[in-house]
């Protein structure tokens, strides 16, 4: 299986490089590729902009997603975009691993999806969802959180985890990946905020890495994360009446 693992953390030395290190060791030594894509020590820039592209097709307005479609068809598109599409087309699984930060993924990784995921080439009207360009393919969020796990519990004061990483995961379904269940390292706490013991913590730190060491060797035989798909829908894009979904508790 040949697998990418995309960092967005500007410290290589920090929990989340060490966790992408885990990850490659770890699948590597279970004979898989791996390739390390590091946002932040390759420069990548996030912002979407009419520079990005030498031959307009309009020069008088800038439509991001015209200039996309255009230069996926006709070229070329940006350099850095086009070597990050070549690694999406060889991976079978991609590793997203980042912290979270108010509540998102960091700016970078936004960017990526906004430059990276070109209109017209990586999807469009007709290729969406359950039909996407990369069906067949898995993905995966390793994510950081700063508060413990409760605060992310449902009634917690941060919030439903599951409802923070429901855009990435839509966004990574919709272009056509099957989704894994996030693996989420809780309370890595800095930046002076401290919610135990010294001591404590690097066990918890220890504790977190062997989760999501034991957890890799059986990513590609995990089921994804349910969601509905074209046949699902009427022709307003709206759940069937009769679709079991529409009816659970």
């Amino acid at each position: 299986m040949n697998v990418l693992i995309v960092l967005a953390h500007p410290e290589r030395a920090s929990f989340n490089g060490g966790l992408v290190n885990i990850a490659e060791e770890r699948l590597r030594s279970a004979g898989h590729d791996v390739e390390i894509d590091d946002l932040y020590q390759e420069n990548f820039d996030p912002v979407e902009r009419a520079s990005h592209y030498a031959e307009r097709a309009d020069e008088r307005y800038f439509a991001p997603l015209t200039e996309q479609r255009a230069h996926y068809e006709r070229g070329p598109l940006p350099a850095d975009v086009q070597r990050e599409i070549a690694r999406l087309e060889w991976a079978d699984l991609v590793i997203f691993q980042f912290p979270l930060w108010w509540h998102a993924q960091p700016a970078i990784l936004k960017g990526w999806f906004d430059r990276v995921l070109v209109y017209g080439g990586l999807y469009s009207g007709s290729r969406r969802y359950d039909r996407g360009h990369f069906r067949g393919k898995q993905a995966i969020c390793s994510v950081t959180t700063g508060s413990p796990e409760q605060a992310f519990m449902p009634f917690g004061r941060a919030g439903n985890m599951v409802e923070w990483l429901w855009p990435i995961h839509s966004s990574l379904y919709y272009v056509g990946f099957e989704v894994l269940a996030p693996q989420v390292s809780y309370g890595i706490q800095g930046g002076g905020i401290r919610y135990q013991d010294e001591d404590l913590f690097l066990d918890h730190l220890e504790n977190a890495k062997q989760a999501w060491a034991s957890r890799l060797p059986g990513l590609g035989q995990e089921p994804s994360i349910p969601f509905s798909g074209w046949d699902d829908w009427d022709e307003q894009g709206v759940l069937k009446p009769a679709h079991p979904m529409r009816w659970r508790p």
